[in-house]
């Protein structure tokens, strides 16, 4: 499930340096991506794409366009094996099987990526429809943690 980020615990997971952070703040700002320093990450983010990230030196972070922003999540994972997503979610949103059939990382629903693309996660869930609407609870910032999965003896864990 989600955790909801104080302002403290979202400042103090920003200034972490060992795990890359993709920082998805609402429409239209750009999508914020920290990485540890190496030569050469603006040619790696870019990604042959034809525009280019820009630096933000105010908050020491590569900005991108939210079109990157599955792509890059992608990219970080192959090259670091984890990665902080931020993002905004609304604590009132159900979960549904067009989150659990989707591709890509972006999640909105209250799940968090939990679900995600994982297929019917079991349990008693009743499905009303292919997107269930419920009302809308107030927008929060959320972290999830991703990892890669590490193969055991042939088997992904």
């Amino acid at each position: 499930m989600p955790e909801e980020l104080s302002d403290l615990d979202l400042k103090a997971l920003w200034r972490q340096r060992e795990v890359p952070t993709i920082f998805k703040p609402s429409k239209p700002l750009p999508v914020l991506v920290k990485i540890p320093y190496a030569e050469g990450n603006h040619d790696w983010l870019r990604d042959d794409r034809r525009s280019k990230p820009k630096w933000n030196n105010q908050y020491k972070a590569w900005e991108i366009p939210s079109a990157w922003f599955d792509s890059v999540i992608r990219l970080t994972l192959r090259r670091y094996a984890e990665a902080y997503v931020i993002q905004l979610y609304r604590e009132q949103q159900k979960c549904a099987p067009a989150c659990w059939n989707a591709e890509g990382f972006h999640c909105e629903c209250s799940c968090m990526g939990e679900n995600h693309g994982g297929g019917h996660p079991g349990g008693s869930w009743y499905e009303v429809s292919e997107t269930f609407a419920v009302s809308w609870g107030v927008q929060r910032y959320s972290c999830r943690h991703l990892r890669v999965k590490k193969p055991i003896n042939g088997a992904t864990v």
